[in-house]
């Protein structure tokens, strides 16, 4: 039997509207079972801790657990990888931040191409450094430090939590802008590399608020400058670097990702969900807490500061010649 023109084109229009359809009703249902958010760095830290807290807004707001799963390792590599390789459905999220960046020109051989092989979804925040000195180095401000260090060539130790950590890149992108030379001395995390600022023995880092505020309001070690554009709550009278280094900025941002090819429909949902979340009084002054200031983004933004800080990263890992430990 012969079906008239009209009623072809009909039944086309229906059949070609029906994946679509499906994968709306996918979405208006998700999440219909737990979702786990791996975190690729150790519970208890910042990247944890933030998980944590979008987590239990994500559960609250649609109704299933949002279970974190710790997979530290490869200065976050493993864990970036495993989400790489899950199921593109929204069943599997990643909290991700700058290190991220960072890691694509870092290390040579990695197994997978984070901008190509991650989704953005959402970001969270953007959080500073803050360039710190011992309270010995005969400097006040930025352009006193950069003074005392181009007269001190090579007798200025430069303390980081890391090879290729941010706050080592934030130390390296200073140095190259103000061509002044100063030995880069690396630890196994920020704390023992502020034990040695304390001691005297490394005289400049650069590292989070949440660790050394309480040192800087007791005067024990002496803030110059935040690393961000504009200047930061917790430490309202400190400037920043690009006061004094046009177009300086090197924040940590996190935000949430997922393997790419996950429908476009749930990482829409996932994106409304979080921003909301962002201007949530009790979130954002737990942000707070932990130094971040939120930052809302939609997915094409957020690959936009990726792309960029990814561009950025590398030009200066390849100017210092910055290898993993």
């Amino acid at each position: 039997m012969k079906v008239p023109r009209r009623t072809f084109l009909h039944l086309a229009a229906g059949a070609a509207a029906l994946p679509a359809a499906s994968r709306i009703a996918k979405a208006q249902a998700y999440p219909t079972r737990p979702v786990r958010i791996v975190v690729p760095f150790p519970a208890g830290g910042p990247n944890d801790i933030l998980a944590r807290l979008v987590g239990q807004w994500l559960s609250e707001r649609l109704g299933q657990p949002f279970v974190i799963d710790n997979r530290p390792g490869g200065g976050s590599n493993i864990g970036t990888e495993a989400v790489v390789r899950a199921s593109p459905d929204g069943y599997t999220l990643l909290l991700f931040g700058s290190t991220n960046a960072v890691n694509a020109t870092l290390y040579d051989k990695l197994n997978f191409n984070f901008i190509r092989d991650i989704a953005s979804v959402a970001s969270i925040g953007r959080a500073p450094n803050v360039m710190l000195v011992n309270p010995t180095v005969p400097a006040q401000t930025v352009p006193e430090f950069i003074a005392y260090a181009k007269a001190n060539p090579s007798k200025i130790n430069m303390a980081s939590p890391g090879n290729g950590s941010t706050p080592h890149v934030a130390g390296e992108l200073f140095k190259m802008m103000t061509a002044v030379d100063m030995v880069h001395v690396p630890y196994r995390g920020a704390a023992p590399a502020l034990t040695d600022l304390l001691g005297g023995q490394v005289q400049v880092t650069f590292t989070g608020p949440l660790a050394s505020i309480e040192y800087i309001k007791a005067g024990k070690l002496r803030a110059l400058a935040v690393t961000t554009s504009t200047r930061v709550d917790a430490l309202p009278d400190i400037p920043t670097l690009g006061e004094f280094l046009s177009g300086y900025e090197a924040s940590s941002w996190f935000g949430v990702g997922t393997p790419k090819s996950t429908p476009i429909e749930i990482v829409d949902k996932l994106n409304k969900e979080i921003n909301a979340g962002l201007v949530d009084p009790k979130l954002r002054a737990r942000l707070a807490e932990l130094g971040t200031t939120p930052m809302a983004l939609s997915p094409a933004e957020f690959d936009k500061l990726i792309a960029d800080d990814t561009a950025k990263w590398a030009n200066v890992i390849r100017a210092a010649n910055i290898k993993p430990e």
